[in-house]
């Protein structure tokens, strides 16, 4: 009779699409989740499929994930939101439940910038009312007369990525174009043919202006009463940013009355918006939010987050998370995120307490570039190996604020031993100095401890792992054999350190299973070690 093979199954994680997505953004999710779909629009369905346990959401701009919806959804890592902007989350909740929020901040960039220079074209030329008209069998050829760009003034308000691309488009038009963007340097102005000026100036000056800022609290209404008394009665203004930016009211008195010539619209201070004042002028021309509406920008947000969401859930640091510090993250560091987390586990395992301070020293060629997400990487190693459960990239600040924690980042692109190092050092409470130095070794950046304290090694860490401090003499190291031997523990390697024959001696062991506190009290007692550790790491 031949015994059945019993399966084991691992639960895949769950990732719910809360609206639709391109077939692309399944594609890049793969096949190492459950996909689950609902109606993200419908609350009480979202707050249903949140609360049956999921591990990421995908949404779009229908779906409201505030403190609510963050609270329904038990063991959620990741909100990803395919497109850029984020006004439908309540990123503190989020931040406070350490659940990373992710956007996809470039998807939409060239649609944007393609959509605002066809309403500054449709505007120009009367397009939309005149294609009433002819619907409406007026053939109204003297009334629709409208004006050329060329040699025109375009003021970009606002000169980000989006704003730059509309200028460089516009430029082959024939435009001169101005900007006003007070983050901006003016030598990269120079570069894109670009004048930087004041607001006031811009508004003074410009046939055309076109507006690509956020809405905050400082650009509320930036564009409002006093602004467009300031403008040529002949000027067009485009929006297809952000609604709210653009004072809608003070758009219309001033189209009305004769004091701007005309506007093209994308977004609306309150949305979606069927009745605005703004629709029954001739010289407005309007469109539903369709900036990032083109299948090609749907499908980059698409991917960009399916990406994000498979890092986020490997417990990498993502480089679009809009809630973690450290920004975008260089290629040459990204390796020693999780090399360093490492190195901190084991170096609260060696303290056994929260260091009173703990500084992340990198030397060699990385460090000519920002590592300061490498403190960030410290931070979440050494609150796990202090015992705190679900910490993230996302919580991990505020957890150690709880802790008592600090972290601080140096960088010296000199390193005489090795390519890169990394070294941790914490200050204990009791006056003790603890330094644990790792490194990232050949093609494959296998990671490796190189010393802790004084003591130099060569030794990967593994999940399970013994460092033990004592007096050098022989028969130690049969010793610990024997012990974990009886104990059913498989060493998987060692090593042995000694700062000189005779004096003390670091023993670092690798084993393939988790070491009891008897089995530590034993290894103490038959050896004398002044010092016996365990260190569990999640590898």
């Amino acid at each position: 009779m031949t015994t059945p093979k019993v399966v084991l199954r691992v639960a895949k994680p769950v990732v719910l699409i809360a609206e639709e997505l391109s077939s692309a953004t399944l594609e890049a999710l793969g096949p190492d989740f459950e996909v689950r779909n609902c109606d993200g629009a419908n609350r009480v369905e979202l707050l249903d499929a949140l609360g049956k346990g999921v591990d990421a959401v995908l949404i779009r701009s229908a779906t409201k994930m505030d403190a609510e919806a963050i609270g329904a959804a038990k063991g959620l890592k990741v909100i990803a939101r395919a497109g850029v902007g984020l006004d439908n989350v309540e990123i503190p909740a989020a931040t406070a439940a350490g659940v990373m929020v992710v956007n996809a901040p470039t998807s939409n960039i060239v649609s944007a910038a393609e959509l605002a220079i066809a309403l500054l074209l449709a505007s120009a030329r009367h397009v939309s009312q005149a294609h009433a008209a002819l619907r409406n069998g007026k053939w109204a050829r003297s009334k629709y007369t409208g004006v050329e760009l060329f040699e025109k003034t375009l003021g970009i308000v606002g000169f980000g990525r989006i704003g730059q691309l509309v200028a460089a488009r516009m430029q082959a038009f024939g435009m001169k174009v101005i900007a006003y963007d007070p983050y901006l340097q003016p030598a990269r102005a120079a570069q894109l043919g670009v004048r930087l000026v004041d607001l006031d100036e811009l508004l003074g000056i410009s046939d055309f202006i076109t507006i690509h800022l956020p809405k905050t609290k400082e650009t509320a209404n930036l564009i409002g009463v006093e602004a467009l008394k300031k403008v040529k009665p002949t000027v067009r203004i485009i929006n297809a940013a952000r609604g709210g930016v653009l004072d809608e009211l003070a758009l219309y008195d001033a189209i009305k009355e004769g004091r701007v010539g005309g506007a093209g619209l994308d977004v609306f201070s309150t949305e979606p918006c069927t009745d605005s004042p703004l629709f029954g002028l001739d010289q407005v021309v309007a469109t539903p939010h369709l900036g990032a509406s083109t299948d090609e920008a749907q499908e980059r947000a698409g991917i960009a987050v399916a990406v994000s969401v498979r890092k986020a859930l490997a417990g990498e640091l993502v480089p679009d998370a809009v809630n973690v510090k450290g920004g975008i993250i260089h290629e040459d560091v990204r390796p020693a995120l999780s090399l360093v987390e490492k190195l901190a586990g084991v170096l609260i395992g060696l303290a056994g307490e929260v260091p009173v301070n703990l500084e992340v020293a990198v030397h060699g060629e990385i460090a000519k570039h920002d590592c300061s997400v490498l403190g960030l990487s410290a931070m979440k190693g050494a609150l796990l190996g202090l015992g705190a459960e679900d910490v993230t990239y996302v919580n991990a600040p505020g957890l150690a604020l709880e802790r008592g924690l600090a972290t601080t980042v140096t960088a010296d692109e000199v390193s005489p031993d090795h390519r890169n190092i990394v070294t941790l050092n914490a200050a204990l409470s009791r006056g003790v100095q603890i330094t644990v130095s790792g490194t990232l070794m050949g093609i494959r950046q296998v990671q490796k401890i190189v010393a802790i304290d004084s003591y130099d090694l060569d030794l990967v860490p593994t999940e399970n792992m013994i460092f033990m401090r004592y007096a050098d003499r022989p028969g130690v190291v049969g010793t610990v054999g024997n012990i974990l031997g009886k104990a059913s523990i498989n060493i998987g390697g060692m090593q042995v350190a000694r700062n000189h024959e005779g004096g003390e001696a670091l023993m670092a062991i690798t084993v393939d299973s988790p070491v009891v506190p008897r089995v530590l009290e034993s290894l103490a007692q038959e050896t004398g070690a002044n010092l016996v550790r365990s260190v569990t790491l999640g590898v």
